[in-house]
């Protein structure tokens, strides 16, 4: 194992060095031989296909004023988070599909995703996520109550989980249920923030909103709307991005999880706009099939 890892490694260095473009396989190109990484990805199979998936949807259902199935699970998924499990799950799921060609992930993942569209289309506005109380909440971020954010612990987070997990969906195993309900929730917040100035915008991103503006990036070169773009834009924190812009280092004593993905947003914008204070490189090829 070791081996194999130090030659990894040395190949990748030496592409580095010489310039060449690096691309990985898709999942679906890719079987695991007996090894760490298999049994790995086996213990992973077995807990995911342990979850109750109607417990996942209880905060989504409640929040559409749908019947839950099943009630939540406890901790953070009934203390303010709730919800945020279920985009992680998508993720996983989507992965072990495109992983192993096993039927049953394809079966919960269309699962999910079928009562995850039902709550949308309930919403009737594009929106679906599990956030308690969530329509009051955006209600009042709509209307330019911007600190009503801190009422709830991490709402921008939490959709965040939600759209990474729709992305996966939709990109590792060609869902287009998954894609549907991805831009119809991306064109919700995109009419939700239409409002507000750039100082309201700054505000809100003071509450942990995980890589809202790296969905945004990544979601305008799947789709080629430029709009996307803006909207990722709109979303970059600029507390933290104009230390960095002018090499100042301002990070000593904030939580690391909440500025990483801020901060990988911004590369990825930069990489995409061809924009150097923000990393320009390679377009990449995220999204292409």
């Amino acid at each position: 194992m070791k081996n194999i890892l130090t030659t990894i490694a040395c190949f990748l260095v030496a592409c580095c060095v010489r310039g060449q473009a690096v691309e990985s396989f898709a999942l679906s190109e890719v079987r695991l031989l007996e090894s760490p990484f298999l049994r790995a990805q086996e213990t992973d199979a077995k807990y995911i296909l342990s979850l109750n998936e109607d417990r996942l949807l209880a905060p989504f259902l409640k929040d559409a004023g749908l019947t839950p199935l099943a009630p939540n699970y406890g901790n953070w998924e009934s203390q303010g988070l709730d919800g945020h499990i279920a985009g992680h799950y998508l993720s996983a799921v989507a992965q072990l599909y495109a992983a192993t060609g096993d039927t049953v992930f394809r079966d919960r993942l269309e699962y999910m995703l079928g009562w995850l569209e039902k709550c949308q289309d309930r919403n009737g506005n594009g929106y679906v996520g599990g956030i308690p109380d969530g329509k009051a909440l955006w209600a009042a971020i709509a209307a330019g109550k911007v600190s009503a954010i801190w009422s709830r612990w991490a709402p921008w987070y939490d959709l965040h989980k939600l759209y990474s997990g729709l992305a996966d969906a939709w990109l590792l195993t060609g869902n287009e249920q998954a894609r549907r309900i991805f831009i119809r929730l991306a064109d919700w917040c995109e009419g939700l923030v239409s409002g507000l100035s750039d100082a309201q915008m700054q505000q809100m991103l003071g509450n942990e909103h995980g890589g809202m503006n790296e969905v945004f990036a990544n979601l305008s070169v799947i789709t080629g709307d430029k709009k996307y773009l803006a909207l990722a834009r709109r979303f970059s924190h600029q507390a933290i991005l104009m230390p960095l812009e002018r090499g100042v280092d301002s990070l000593t004593g904030l939580h690391a999880n909440t500025q990483i993905p801020k901060v990988t947003g911004f590369m990825r914008i930069g990489m995409i706009s061809g924009d150097s204070k923000l990393g320009a490189g390679r377009r990449g090829s995220f999204g292409r099939r």
